[in-house]
């Protein structure tokens, strides 16, 4: 069952939240990063990408970048833009983009659960970056990033919740992406004994993103207790940031392809082998297709819409390709299995230098664009569903690189959990 605990979470003052809060480290590029911190000096991103304090010449991995982290985290700390609560809280997150609200528990969650497979997961992870976040834990002493879990729905907390939302918030500010973060801070003896016990009752949560973050902490845990035989389990590096969201909250935007050539093949040829596993049901050329049905975006599961030369393709997967296998059967695996694969000889999307993943937030104008300027082919994904995420996980499979695009996403910096002394 979940084991889950407060924590005495080092946070930024009122007044300071708005600026500090920033998307995770790894929504963005070093340039992106570096441009988001000339707009808000005080954005997290100057913790959690400390290489932009550096000429472009340094590794992003350098030892020196890691140092620089720590030392702004406790500068920033000194100066009063973040402060420590006296005692352990949870707190209730609320985001609401475009009229839709998902509201977390900011907790944190133990690294046995992760090691006891309590913690679902459905991606691989990879090492270098694995690295990086080790790196980062382990010298800055701290979690940074909380890793965003998802459980099925209790009655019993959504009331809960819904009661502490009438009170005031401790924070409630609208980002410059149009998410509004409202966060109540829960330290009412009674309440936090009472989510501890609900979330208890849970028997499995599941990563929902932040794979990499999560096995760092994990190894950052096993590293400290291999350096502290006698652990007696209630150490803090025993545990790591996170947010629980009901699954019925959630929201997930599909994870978009598009390939840098055909494959030494030309359109026509494509076309054909297209069709050898997916029926094209619709064409329409960029200028006339809209977001609708016979547009850019896929209506249904076993749809997917491809750009090919100023032409938006519906393709729908034939019946004898389809699979109620819970990987196999995902519109992802259909696309690469029958399609990226054999067709464009992209075997390897996790290494492949010809394919680029594009999350949906960025919509199919970001398709187009690339498409004009260095893409030769775009894919317009179904978004993957939960109940399809925890199928793959219940099952201990692992779905295909770049499957789920969750958002809005949590902010970073409004929450750190500390591992030691600061």
């Amino acid at each position: 069952m979940a084991d889950i605990r407060p924590f005495r979470c080092i946070r930024p003052s009122q007044e300071m939240a708005s600026r500090v809060a920033a998307l995770p480290y790894d929504v963005y590029s070093r340039e992106e990063a570096k441009k988001e911190i000339e707009r808000e000096p005080l954005s997290f991103l100057r913790v959690d990408r400390a290489e932009t304090w550096f000429p472009d010449t340094v590794d992003t991995y350098a030892p020196c970048v890691y140092e620089k982290a720590r030392d702004v985290l406790h500068q920033m700390i000194r100066d009063g833009i973040f402060i420590e609560e006296e005692k352990p809280c949870y707190y209730l997150y609320e985001l609401t983009r475009s009229g839709r609200v998902q509201t977390g528990i900011v907790a944190c969650s133990s690294v046995d659960d992760y090691l006891n497979n309590v913690i679902k997961k459905h991606e691989n992870t990879r090492a270098e970056k694995e690295q990086d976040r080790i790196s980062h834990v382990d010298v800055t002493n701290a979690q940074t990033g909380p890793i965003f879990l998802a459980y099925r729905a209790r009655e019993a907390i959504r009331d809960l919740c819904a009661e502490i939302k009438k009170e005031m918030p401790l924070y409630d500010f609208t980002a410059p992406d149009r998410v509004r973060h409202r966060v109540f801070r829960i330290n009412d003896p009674e309440r936090v004994s009472f989510i501890t016990e609900e979330m208890g009752k849970i028997a499995e949560t599941y990563i929902a993103d932040g794979h990499h973050r999560a096995m760092s902490a994990v190894k950052v845990a096993l590293m400290r207790r291999d350096r502290k035989p006698d652990y007696d389990g209630t150490e803090e590096f025993n545990y790591f940031l996170s947010i629980l969201f009901p699954d019925d909250e959630l929201s997930i935007l599909p994870y978009n392809r598009a390939v840098k050539d055909l494959n030494g093949l030309s359109a026509e040829q494509f076309l054909d082998e297209v069709q050898k596993s997916f029926r094209i049901t619709g064409r329409m050329s960029t200028v006339m297709a809209g977001e609708g049905r016979v547009g850019k975006l896929p209506q249904k599961k076993g749809e997917i819409c491809m750009l090919l030369d100023g032409n938006w393709y519906r393709l729908e997967a034939k019946e004898e390709i389809c699979s109620e296998d819970p990987v196999k059967g995902l519109d992802v695996s259909l696309l690469q299995d029958y399609l990226l694969g054999p067709v464009l000889g992209i075997d390897d999307p996790r290494t492949s230098s010809r394919i680029v993943f594009i999350g949906g937030v960025r919509g199919t104008k970001e398709l187009e664009k690339r498409v004009r300027e260095d893409m030769r082919v775009a894919f317009s994904m179904y978004p993957t569903s939960l109940q399809e995420l925890f199928a793959v996980a219940d099952a201990g499979r692992l779905m295909p690189p770049k499957s789920t695009w969750f958002e809005p996403k949590p902010r970073s910096g409004l929450f750190i959990h500390a591992l030691g002394e600061i």
